[in-house]
């Protein structure tokens, strides 16, 4: 699966492009402030149905425009043509289609174009809040398996009225256990189905990533991902249940998945307080690499791979063994932005491997 090109009108710098793309490796330069970043952020809302930057949809819309578009035409399988459109007008609904005919939920397009970005906002990661971490491993996994992507949903959905239940209840000075049972069903039967799919993910998943971080890294350290949950060592449904006294008293659900986080250890230490710029930066990026892989491996074809700025902070060594890595065989499109066109051009003159390097703002094109 590849992108053949997209076509961008009113989406954020853009008023209106079109690229045409190889099927292995895009590169994008220019100075800061161009727009390289916002053209990755367009493949991936063709994947995510969203930005990877913002929540709000209408933010990409081009100051002074009404609306923005987007379309992307994928070529898959045995030249199978798939075209993606997202179209997204001031105060309505984002639509979406596939083939000129619009999604009823977005939910049902997530995982159909699998994506992997990796960019300097991923150290967020590390040094960010628990949210953040959990949103990952829920994207990562919601890619290749729908029945969880639901069970989130709902589960999600059901977190919302019963803590409404809780903030109404000590706002009115009054407990209903009847109507609150009736969302704890949800959230331990959707939350339980949950954590044992991202517990199994991780232990399937770590590995994958300490070979990556190896091989980027040079095998001189250890890294390790370790799940930290409040209901790994109590039953799910009796853990939840004992919680209600301090539900009511804090006035929002304190026990479930949505309390999950992800521990990163650097040689048997946090990565947050103990590791480099540079080996965050490259513990993110193996993170990354191995969803790539393991989406590869789970879904049977390769993800697209977009790269924005992943030089920076990172040395010679580290440079050289990831563009070895992504030009292999194993990965397939590659989109990479960088401010340097001289770098680009000294790394790719020495590989013999398909690429297009697309100059911003003034647009060359070089096969």
């Amino acid at each position: 699966m590849y992108l053949e090109k997209i076509s961008l009108t009113s989406f954020k710098n853009y008023l209106q492009e079109e690229f045409a793309f190889s099927d292995k490796i895009n590169c994008f330069v220019g100075n800061n402030g161009v727009g390289k970043t916002n053209l990755l952020d367009a493949i991936h809302y063709l994947s995510f149905c969203k930005s990877y930057f913002t929540s709000l949809d209408a933010q990409n819309i081009r100051h002074g425009d009404d609306f923005f578009a987007l379309h992307g035409s994928f070529i898959r399988g045995e030249g199978i043509h798939e075209l993606i459109q997202c179209i997204q007008r001031k105060n309505q609904r984002k639509k979406f289609l596939i083939n000129k005919k619009e999604y009823e939920r977005l939910s049902d397009h997530i995982g159909n174009f699998p994506l992997v970005m990796i960019s300097p906002y991923d150290r967020d990661l590390i040094n960010d809040g628990s949210e953040l971490r959990r949103k990952y491993i829920d994207s990562v996994i919601s890619q290749f398996d729908k029945l969880y992507l639901d069970d989130l949903i709902q589960y999600n959905k059901a977190l919302v009225q019963r803590n409404t239940l809780l903030r109404s209840f000590a706002e009115n000075q009054y407990f209903d256990a009847a109507a609150v049972d009736i969302w704890d069903e949800q959230l331990i039967q959707r939350g339980e189905n949950v954590l044992v799919k991202r517990k199994k993910f991780l232990e399937q998943f770590v590995p994958v990533f300490q070979r990556f971080f190896n091989l980027i890294g040079g095998g001189s350290e250890k890294v390790d991902i370790h799940y930290i949950s409040q209901l790994l060592n109590t039953p799910y449904r009796k853990k939840f249940k004992d919680a209600i006294n301090a539900d009511q008293s804090a006035q929002y659900t304190t026990i479930g998945i949505h309390k999950d986080d992800l521990e990163f250890l650097l040689d048997g230490y946090p990565v947050k307080k103990f590791g480099s710029q540079g080996q965050q930066k490259s513990f993110v990026i193996a993170i990354k690499l191995a969803q790539f892989d393991y989406t590869c491996t789970i879904r049977g074809f390769k993800p697209i791979l977009l790269l924005d700025d992943v030089f920076d902070k990172l040395d010679d060594l580290r440079v050289a063994q990831l563009i070895k890595l992504v030009s292999e065989h194993s990965f397939g499109q590659v989109f990479i932005t960088d401010t340097s066109e001289q770098r680009i051009r000294v790394i790719f003159d020495a590989m013999d491997i398909d690429h297009k390097i697309f100059c911003l703002p003034i647009l060359n094109r070089e096969e």
